[in-house]
C-alpha cells in the first residue's frame, strides 16, 4: 500500500489534488493511505515552498499547482 501525503492549507487545489490521488489509485486498482498535511511546520519540513505538494512513500514528487492526472498515476505506479 502506497502512502500518499497531500501538503497544503486545505485550499481548493489541495482538495482537488487529494481527490485526484484517490481517483487515479482507484483507476489503477491500487490501495493508498491518503494523509492531508496542513500544519505549516510539517509542510516546511519537506522543503517545499509552494503548495499543494505531493509526497509518495516519503519522497516529494510535486510542489506548487495542480498536478496532471497522468503524472499522479505515474507517481502511484512507481
Amino acid at each position: 500500500m502506497k502512502n500518499v501525503k497531500i501538503l497544503g492549507s486545505g485550499c481548493k487545489r489541495c482538495m482537488d489534488t487529494a481527490a485526484m490521488a484517490e481517483a487515479e489509485a482507484e483507476k489503477l486498482g491500487l490501495a493508498i493511505e491518503l494523509e492531508k498535511v496542513t500544519d505549516y511546520a510539517d509542510i516546511a519540513s519537506y522543503g517545499i515552498a509552494a503548495t499543494p505538494g505531493v509526497v509518495v512513500d516519503g519522497k516529494v514528487v510535486h510542489a506548487g499547482g495542480l498536478p496532471r492526472p497522468e503524472d499522479m498515476a505515474r507517481w502511484l505506479k512507481d
